[in-house]
């Protein structure tokens, strides 16, 4: 299927998700994230402020905070994503495209310096390739990070499929996460 109409479908499909189930399957992706021990070893975390029923990250963001990481959020700056650092999620204001993320006051940190990354998409397949919203932010950001063990994405089991036809801008995840499953790049369930 081509990213376009994938994209279409999975947006729409996440739209008609009813509330109570997303905050049950958001839980249960933190959750097994919060397990991922590359999650527990890093000292800094990139998270995201969910937007269009994305998986929740405010489970994450508290025992990031609490476990005493220190905490990123992506901002859409002039030339890409730039990773802000925050101690309270209340420091989010409405950015670009209105997604809550740090003032140009927080810290500036480079993606090279931040151990985990947690990146939000609109699908993923079993070989850990993202299709996103079709802007191209964490592909430009991330490219330099592949396969370094520090990138995971993170979605409802349902927008997981079989296979994405990739371009070679695309950024491959090393893990993504989903309410059911870790699948690792190599193919790996746990």
């Amino acid at each position: 299927m081509p990213k376009h109409n994938l994209r279409r479908t999975m947006l729409e499909q996440r739209r008609r998700l009813p509330e109570p189930e997303r905050l049950v399957l958001g839980l249960a992706a933190q959750k097994l994230c919060l397990g991922l021990s590359e999650f527990v070893a890093a000292g800094v975390v990139a998270l995201y402020a969910p937007v269009h029923n994305e998986v929740a990250t405010s489970l994450l963001v508290s025992e990031a905070i609490r476990s005493g990481k220190q905490v990123l959020f992506p901002v859409v700056g002039e030339s890409g994503l730039e990773f802000r650092r925050v101690s309270d999620t209340a420091e989010l204001i409405p950015g670009k495209f209105g997604i809550p993320e740090p003032s140009g006051e927080c810290e500036l940190y480079q993606p090279l310096d931040i151990d985990f990354f947690l990146v939000p998409g609109v699908a993923f397949d079993l070989s850990c390739r993202r299709v996103g919203y079709g802007k191209g932010y964490y592909d430009k950001a991330l490219h330099a990070l592949e396969g370094k063990g520090r990138m995971a994405g993170i979605c409802y089991d349902f927008q997981l499929v079989e296979a994405i036809p990739a371009a070679p801008h695309d950024v491959q995840m090393d893990m993504v996460i989903t309410d059911r499953r870790v699948v690792h790049c190599a193919g790996q369930f746990t």
